[in-house]
């Protein structure tokens, strides 16, 4: 495991890049950029590649087009590792109130909401063909506020971060809505994707990540991600789906190399939420 000096020599680094320590667009040094990563100061909608030809729907929803992969992100974007999956589709739910595009091989199925969330709320499951969980749409979240002392705040550092055209409540606390990977130090470094229109926490510290957008008034909190929050898990909690990495190398080429990340940061930014 790094030292902590060489975690805040690597967050220096990556902040320099952002110019911002909620959400801004950061990319670790060495090795080539995410897929779809965004300049600083740019904006982005949604992620392209959503035409294609007739195919079958593979999800429970709306039948759709496959989708050909796109070979380079937005004009907002810096090249680096494209999606991998051949052929992409979109999932709508019944109510046609959300979208998104996934891999054709991917599974996007609806489930039960958590207790809690207000009337209307969904939560759609996404899977790959194996039964490996890889993100959940959550709409309708009741707004929660995370009490943050001293003593629970770790360093954290934004590795990718590109923004998405999402609605959203502005004020304070809040950004425009970015797709992120972020990590978290605790004994291991943990690492977790999603949407997000919270700042993460002043000086670069946090007792958790959120990956929550604040909906617009009335419309409840939205989520898309791994897991809702991130936090410095303890040794005896179980950290999936979340990852865990021993340096900050290896999270970083999670994020510049990965074929799975890769496909989720398309997917996350090809989420459409009707109003």
């Amino acid at each position: 495991m790094r030292s902590r000096a060489t975690f805040w020599g690597f967050r220096a680094a990556a902040l320099l890049m952002a110019g911002t320590l909620a959400a801004g667009c950061s990319a670790p040094g060495g090795g080539s950029s995410p897929a779809w990563t965004a300049e600083p100061g740019t904006s982005s909608g949604s992620a392209p590649g959503r035409t294609g030809t007739q195919g079958s729907t593979g999800t429970q929803g709306t039948p759709s087009a496959s989708k050909p992969v796109a070979g380079s992100g937005s004009a907002a974007a810096t090249p680096g590792p494209a999606a991998t999956a051949s052929a992409w589709k979109t999932f709508t739910d019944p109510g046609r109130t959300v979208s998104f595009d996934l891999p054709e091989e991917w599974i996007a199925q609806s489930v039960t909401p958590e207790d809690g969330t207000l009337p209307g709320a969904l939560k759609i499951e996404v899977k790959k063909q194996d039964g490996t969980f890889m993100a959940a749409l959550r709409t309708g979240l009741p707004p929660s506020e995370v009490l943050c002392p001293d003593s629970g705040k770790k360093p954290y550092v934004v590795i990718s971060s590109v923004p998405v055209a999402l609605p959203g409540l502005a004020g304070e606390g809040t950004i425009a809505p970015h797709a992120v990977y972020r990590v978290i130090q605790g004994y291991r470094y943990f690492g977790s994707y999603g949407i997000t229109n919270i700042v993460g926490g002043a000086d670069g510290q946090a007792c958790e990540l959120r990956n929550v957008v604040r909906g617009p008034a009335g419309k409840g909190d939205y989520s898309f991600g791994d897991v809702i929050a991130l936090k410095a898990f303890a040794p005896d909690e179980k950290v999936a789906p979340a990852k865990a990495f021993d340096t900050l190398d290896q999270a970083a080429k999670y994020v510049n190399e990965g074929t799975d990340f890769a496909n989720v940061q398309r997917m996350l930014m090809s989420l459409e939420i009707k109003n």
